[in-house]
């Protein structure tokens, strides 16, 4: 399995790097593509620097496309046609298209989210309502679309896609592998 995840600067860092370390420990390979080369800095000042670039990646080799929300972040992945194309095209093919927190309006912008069961962050609700089904749950599975909703989300969020990308199995033993060295074990 293999996993874009694209920063944009002001990507939320919890977001993006809450999936990029759950789904690395679940052995799925993740790689992480900067819309412009060089450090990424985060919504929060973090910076990062990406594997690549989005130019030097062909999408078509990945299992699927997870979007970190942040501000401005998810405004600037939405700004980007190749993003919007990526996320289309990998939806159409059945291929995992994931958002959490701000970043599901990046798949409505694309038109993936059309009647679709989605959740979001609160600022988002009235634009996902417009054209989704929207749910208050914090993790949301529709088909191939998962959502999540914020920063707190982004533990569960990343667990969900080990789940659907490696079986339930992997993603309790990453849970339990990560609870226990929360807990010192």
């Amino acid at each position: 399995m293999r996993i874009l995840v694209p920063l944009a600067e002001g990507f939320e860092e919890i977001e993006a790097m809450s999936v990029i370390d759950i789904l690395r420990r679940a052995d799925v390979e993740v790689v992480t593509a900067g819309l412009k080369e060089g450090l990424m800095e985060g919504a929060h000042k973090v910076k990062v620097l990406p594997d690549t670039t989005l130019e030097k990646i062909d999408y078509r080799d990945f299992d699927g496309l997870v979007l970190p929300g942040g501000a401005p972040g998810f405004i600037n992945l939405g700004n980007d046609e190749h993003i919007l194309t990526m996320a289309r095209e990998m939806d159409q093919a059945g291929k995992v298209v994931a958002a959490i927190c701000a970043a599901p309006s990046v798949l409505i912008k694309a038109g993936v989210l059309q009647g679709r069961r989605a959740t979001v962050s609160a600022s988002g609700k009235a634009q996902v309502e417009e054209c989704a089904h929207f749910s208050e749950d914090r993790v949301v599975v529709d088909k191939n679309l998962i959502t999540s909703r914020s920063p707190g989300t982004a533990v569960e969020f990343a667990l969900k896609l080990v789940e659907v990308l490696a079986g339930k199995e992997k993603m309790e033993q990453v849970k339990e592998q990560t609870m226990a060295i929360c807990q010192g074990d």
